[in-house]
């Protein structure tokens, strides 16, 4: 059945996209904890991109400057982003409270 084929197709292309988040956020934080001594604290609150392939860095004072930095040499990656200066924690505990 031609259904059953696309969703199957579909369902093995979100694994792959969670797989791959999965591992951008793991080798990504990775690569945060190695080289965040040279950002913190002068650079607290600023926003790092991070290309995990390369271990490329990005920093702006926005996301979306950090990403279009970072897009501007890895045009077809996705990038692990993260505050400098805040733990995950605080960041998701953060936007409970204020949601973008």
């Amino acid at each position: 059945d031609k259904n059953i084929d696309i969703n199957l197709k579909n369902m093995e292309e979100d694994s792959i996209k969670k797989v791959n988040m999965e591992k951008i956020a793991s080798e990504g934080t990775k690569i945060y904890e190695e080289i965040k001594s040279k950002y913190e604290p002068q650079d607290n609150g600023k926003y790092l991109a991070i290309e995990i392939d390369s271990k490329e860095v990005f920093l702006a004072d926005n996301t979306a400057d950090a990403v279009e930095a970072a897009k501007k040499v890895h045009p077809d990656k996705v990038f692990f982003i993260v505050k400098i200066g805040y733990s995950a924690a605080e960041i998701l505990s953060n936007m409970e409270k204020n949601p973008w």
